[in-house]
């Protein structure tokens, strides 16, 4: 009997999205097929996979053990994440090349399922670094008699989901700074820089506005800056190594000397970064914007605000929260204050009111003078919003008195 040969060996996995991508969660279930192709007829002993999820960090470094002596210190460090197996056709057997039970594969295209199920605990979102990464796949295994066996592998993306909707994350970040410049004995006016923006999580695509005022009373040109960067560190046996990349920047006008510029919202966009890792012990992700003062001759004046890269955006109603307390809060850039308020009758309509002030017969029994004093007013509208005080005789007799009461004036 001519045995076939197997034309092809893949996995391929069942998308949860529409991208055709295969990302997923931790808690979700991974699915998947392993397709094999053959031509003519091929006898297999077993077909299983194995399911790896690994963080792993490596670098090394040189050191001197003395005169002429050198070598060097490799630091590696692993922390496990998911391990399953599963066998698709036959069984584990002790003996590799035995002719009993062995399964038969016809000519043509063939697919087996497979599925299994994400660690319901957090895990640590994919990623490629300078000196490390975390990595997800399924491994197929053929295994035949007298053969070695045939092995495909393919990756899978997981992201550890980060919403941006929480009240830590929609918090707003500002800073201020200043430094002045000395030349030997001479001394010339500060530098100050103040800057802010509207939350502290943002999602890939998204522009970061900037509001900023810069101030320049020394002797020297300056040019404001700003830059996002990404920080990267890898811990192993107990050290540390850092990598700081830029992700995105923009540049502003040359301020001369006496001169003042001033950032009402100017727009940073965030290109497609990976998210912030936060909770994986050996890799750690986390970004920043950097607002600063590029200054000849000097060390820049520089201000760091903190940015988490999430992976659920913002939504509609945590963008306007977010803007009215941006605005509530950034008096000293002019920003206004949100509109009035609509009126009641613009919310409720007289018939809706009429319907709620009729009492159920079943509560007559409830008629006294606590329960007509909730009546009464449960349902009465509330004052109407007016900017022009309704009693401004006791407004004027207050601030009278409020001066009296003042000796400093």
């Amino acid at each position: 009997m001519v045995l076939g040969k197997v034309k092809s060996f893949t996995v391929s996995y069942d998308c949860l999205n529409d991208s055709n991508v295969p990302v997923f969660s931790s808690g979700d279930c991974v699915s998947g097929r392993v397709i094999i192709e053959v031509t003519g007829e091929i006898r297999v002993k077993s077909l299983k996979i194995h399911a790896k999820g690994f963080a792993k960090v490596r670098w090394t470094e040189s050191r001197n053990a003395g005169s002429n002596t050198a070598y060097t210190q490799n630091y590696t460090e692993e922390v496990e994440y998911l391990h399953h197996k599963c066998i698709l056709i036959g069984h584990e057997r002790e003996d590799d090349n035995s002719e009993e039970g062995l399964t038969t594969i016809h000519s043509g295209r063939h697919e087996y399922a497979f599925s299994f199920e994400l660690p319901q605990t957090p895990l640590a979102t994919s990623f490629e670094g300078k000196h490390g990464s975390v990595r997800y796949w399924v491994k197929a295994e053929l295994h035949r008699p007298w053969l070695l066996p045939m092995k495909t592998k393919k990756e899978f993306t997981v992201f550890e989901h980060i919403d941006i909707n929480t009240p830590l994350l929609l918090a707003p970040q500002a800073g201020t700074k200043d430094k002045t410049l000395c030349c030997w004995l001479c001394t010339s006016g500060p530098i100050s820089l103040s800057a802010k923006i509207e939350r502290k999580g943002y999602t890939p695509g998204e522009s970061i506005q900037i509001f900023a005022e810069i101030e320049n009373c020394s002797s020297r040109m300056v040019v404001p800056k700003a830059a996002i960067y990404q920080t990267q560190t890898f811990y192993a046996k107990g050290k540390m190594k850092e990598v700081k990349q830029l992700v995105a920047n923009l540049r502003g006008e040359s301020l001369s000397s006496g001169k003042t510029e001033t950032w009402n919202g100017k727009m940073l966009k965030i290109p497609p970064v990976s998210p912030s890792i936060l909770d994986c012990s050996i890799i750690r992700v986390e970004y920043s914007l950097m607002v600063y003062v590029d200054i000849p001759g000097a060390i820049n004046l520089s201000l760091n605000l903190p940015l988490v890269i999430g992976t659920i955006p913002l939504h509609p109603f945590g963008s306007r929260t977010s803007s009215v307390s941006s605005q509530c809060s950034m008096s000293w850039l002019g920003i206004g204050l949100p509109e009035a308020p609509p009126s009641y009758a613009e919310i409720v309509t007289e018939e809706q009111r009429q319907s709620c002030v009729d009492v159920p017969a079943a509560r007559e029994e409830l008629d006294g003078p606590l329960f007509a004093y909730i009546h009464e007013f449960r349902f009465q509208p509330p004052p109407l919003y007016s900017e022009i005080d309704p009693n401004p005789d006791h407004q004027r007799r207050t601030e009278e008195r409020r001066l009296d009461a003042c000796p400093s004036r």
